[in-house]
């Protein structure tokens, strides 16, 4: 039966990375979804304005959640832009699929539910399924994801993933063009670009606190070279590994960007979005998944707490909903070059561990009683 699982899991993983697709527009991956479930008998709801499936099986009015994020990236491949599993969401679909086939033997007094969320690489995903009721009544929240091979190699799993927080700020320069030859006619966007890198060249922080600031897209001029740019657009990334950290750099950045618009006389204008929390990681949801993990693959595969710089909507949850109880999971698979490399690839024999690990954690949780319960 498990040999047959886990080939599932291996058929489902093939069909989900050949057919990516990106956020918002996750189609075909929310009907693929949908189909499976059809076939497993398990009842589901999908949404008419944004992609995404919630699915349950189980009863009673407790509900243990479980979460896939489902997109794809926009990037180079080969020289051709195109939709690229290179997050292994196609793998945490395929591992969360797995956990329930792992699950419907059981009998279970709590209801599970899956949540196959969209758009998580926006950064968004999570708080739209909020919105339509994806973690109403749950009590803890589960959350898998690959983990490349500096961080963990294959065979080991890890708890928690503790991911640091990260925003995008997106702004636009507005000065004046001027012929190459006479630079005092006009004002120059790339002057300011030059101040703006410098600036945040300048942001510190304690170095026990890890944390970075840095342009990440930066556009002035055409094709002809004897023309001063006046306009420019630019992103900078900011990251930190606490919530309190993320917020001060916000707060210098911004003072910054203010004080050289001043000093350069031009217009501009800047905008945060894409903000995503850091970790806020419950202890005895992470107990749970540990438990679960030394059941699975033993002592000596466990592993401690992965402290990540990357980031992941999935705990939009609990910042939003914060007596939910969650964890997301870490499953060494040997992955590289890295996340998010166009050329991401892992084995694919994790895919099997996840899923018994994270039916092994609902299991867990399932069986807690209820707060005031004896």
């Amino acid at each position: 039966m498990n040999n047959q699982i886990e080939q599932q899991i291996q058929n489902w993983f093939s069909h989900f990375h050949a057919h990516p697709e990106i956020s918002w527009n996750e189609i075909k991956t929310t009907a693929k979804i949908a189909s499976i479930l059809d076939e497993l008998g398990v009842s589901y709801k999908t949404f008419s304005d944004v992609t995404g499936v919630v699915a349950e099986i189980g009863y009673g009015t407790e509900v243990v959640a479980v979460r896939a994020d489902i997109d794809a990236l926009w990037q180079e491949v080969d020289g051709v832009y195109q939709a690229n599993h290179s997050c292994g969401h196609d793998a945490n679909i395929s591992m969360v699929l797995g956990a329930l086939l792992y699950l419907q033997g059981h009998s279970l007094d709590k209801r599970i539910r899956f949540i196959f969320q969209p758009a998580e690489e926006k950064g968004n995903g999570s708080m739209a399924m909020m919105e339509r009721g994806a973690v109403d009544d749950v009590t803890y929240l589960f959350g898998i994801h690959l983990r490349p091979v500096e961080e963990l190699p294959f065979g080991k799993v890890t708890p928690s993933i503790h991911h640091g927080a990260g925003v995008f700020c997106e702004g636009k320069i507005v000065g004046g063009d001027a012929h190459g030859a006479r630079p005092h006619q006009g004002k120059s966007a790339i002057d300011v670009l030059v101040a703006i890198h410098q600036f945040i060249k300048s942001i510190y922080e304690s170095p026990f606190e890890p944390y970075s600031v840095k342009l990440t897209n930066m556009h002035a001029g055409g094709e002809s070279l004897n023309i001063i740019p006046g306009t420019a657009t630019f992103a900078i990334d900011v990251r930190a590994q606490s919530n309190e950290v993320l917020t001060r750099l916000q707060e210098k950045v911004s003072a910054g960007l203010t004080s050289i618009r001043t000093l350069f006389d031009v217009d501009m204008s800047y905008e945060w979005s894409d903000y995503t929390p850091a970790a806020e990681v419950s202890e005895d949801a992470a107990s749970l998944a540990d438990a679960a993990i030394r059941e699975v693959v033993g002592q000596e595969h466990t592993a401690p707490a992965v402290i990540t710089s990357g980031s992941d909507d999935f705990h939009f949850y609990t910042i939003k909903y914060p007596s939910i109880k969650a964890t997301m999971i870490g499953v060494g698979a040997n992955l590289s070059p890295g996340l998010h490399h166009p050329n991401m690839s892992f084995n694919r024999d994790a895919l099997d561990i996840g899923a018994r690990t994270l039916a092994a954690t609902v299991l867990q949780a399932a069986i807690q009683q209820s707060p005031g319960l004896e």
